[in-house]
């Protein structure tokens, strides 16, 4: 299963829906009034198929409450399209366990649709501290973390050994290698995610809270984009397309496409998350064991990477809380969180697993990504994201086909986030 925030095809959606409801109010296990009974669990891109089993642990040892598993679309569009459909249903729905992209946490606890969580049910103590951020709205639980991500910067660690250079730590050196290294070896010099999409406004995002600036504040209520460090981290975007060590082709890449332009030989740098250095470094892939990987560069340093991931919810109108609670207990467990990164190849948000030595062997990424985790952001909070990333990735995109200048799209960022903040 591939998680994409912001990123179309790595977003991972769980529904947990109710079933075998009995009028009388008992649950399937003859209890009364706990709200437990059989639970139904939605999920996109289970690509690869490592849920099934760990929904049948759940099932050997809790009979009463059986987990039936449905898949929703991939696409995150989608995903979130048939979400707010069933939320906003005047009858009960058929969603009561949500697991959402991070950035819709605001976005649903906002519109009512989210229960308010107990804070002591859940291990939030044994996660990577930035990611039970991303979990709460005005102050309050409204999810538990599930998976997180954070973007890396993969490079051609062979490409760079013959060149006796380390990987880039600064803008500056990135620009330098991508013009002049990769043209040697035939290669296109840097790509992320810049098809008009989510992926899109994760990458520009990246780019301002790299140059130390903001996007929006106070939950949404404050427009923050106006700045110098907006103008320069979407100016470094939009100069990459424009001298050319971003290829124009990248314009049109969400995750897979440019996680397989970099798999497929054809790039030195590539920013993506955690699960394209693992097909990269898989047998078959053109450029295996010629990979490395190191936290995102910034102006004159190392940069900032919004946090990707999922969040486990409940809906408001949830038949058997409890239960739904308790599911969620599970999958944020040490051993299920273990089977998300070994079978699954997703980022646990327990802080334990990045310091396993046998998973690092494993996964030799990991000191990395925590690295990254830690010092990662979330995406703009805001009760109507989903707007705000549509305005987001419109404009950044025009300053990158050379439609607007850098200081233009900043302005017009300003102008339009203001109008939306006011609704």
């Amino acid at each position: 299963m591939r998680w994409i925030h912001a990123a179309g095809r790595c977003l991972l959606v769980l529904t947990v829906v109710l079933s075998g409801y009995m009028a009388s109010g008992a649950s399937a296990d003859g209890t009364h009034g706990t709200g437990r009974g059989p639970v139904t669990l939605a999920t996109a891109g289970d690509l690869t198929g490592y849920l099934r089993p760990l929904l049948q642990g759940w099932n050997r040892t809790h009979p009463g409450e059986k987990v039936t598993l449905v898949e929703l679309p991939d696409s995150p569009d989608e995903t979130h399209a048939q979400m707010v459909t069933d939320l906003r249903d005047g009858d009960r729905g058929r969603f009561d366990v949500l697991n959402i992209d991070v950035a819709w946490t605001s976005e649903f606890a906002a519109a009512g649709w989210l229960a308010p969580l107990d804070r002591s049910r859940f291990p939030l103590s044994s996660f990577l501290p930035p990611v039970v951020g991303t979990a709460t709205y005005d102050n309050k639980l409204y999810a538990v973390p599930y998976v997180t991500n954070a973007g890396l910067l993969l490079y051609r660690k062979d490409i760079l050994a013959k060149e006796g250079l380390p990987p880039p730590r600064s803008w500056a050196e990135l620009e330098h290698d991508a013009k002049t290294i990769a043209p040697k070896y035939g290669l296109d010099g840097y790509a992320g995610q810049f098809l008009p999409y989510e992926g899109l406004t994760v990458n520009a995002a990246e780019a301002v809270y790299s140059a130390g600036g903001t996007i929006l504040g106070n939950e949404g209520e404050r427009v923050t984009v106006n700045s110098r460090a907006a103008r320069e981290g979407i100016g470094f975007l939009a100069r990459g397309v424009r001298e050319g060590w971003i290829p124009k082709a990248a314009l049109s890449y969400t995750e897979q496409e440019s996680k397989q332009a970099f798999q497929d030989g054809h790039l030195l740098f590539l920013r993506n998350w955690p699960y394209s250095y693992v097909e990269a470094s898989a047998k078959g892939s053109a450029v295996a064991g010629k990979v490395g990987a190191v936290p995102l560069p910034g102006p004159a340093g190392r940069g900032a990477s919004v946090l990707g991931g999922s969040n486990l919810a409940v809906n408001t109108r949830a038949r058997h809380p409890d239960s739904a609670a308790r599911l969620i207990a599970y999958l944020t467990g040490e051993h299920a969180q273990r089977l998300v990164l070994t079978r699954g190849a997703l980022p646990p948000v327990r802080a334990d697993l990045y310091q396993d030595p046998a998973l690092i062997r494993r996964f030799p990424y990991l000191p990395t990504l925590r690295a990254s985790v830690l010092a990662a952001l979330p995406r703009p909070k805001s009760p109507h994201y989903g707007q705000v990333s549509l305005v987001v990735q419109a404009v950044v995109h025009d300053a990158m086909t050379g439609r607007t200048t850098p200081s233009a799209a900043v302005r017009r960022l300003a102008r339009e986030l203001a109008a939306i903040s006011r609704q």
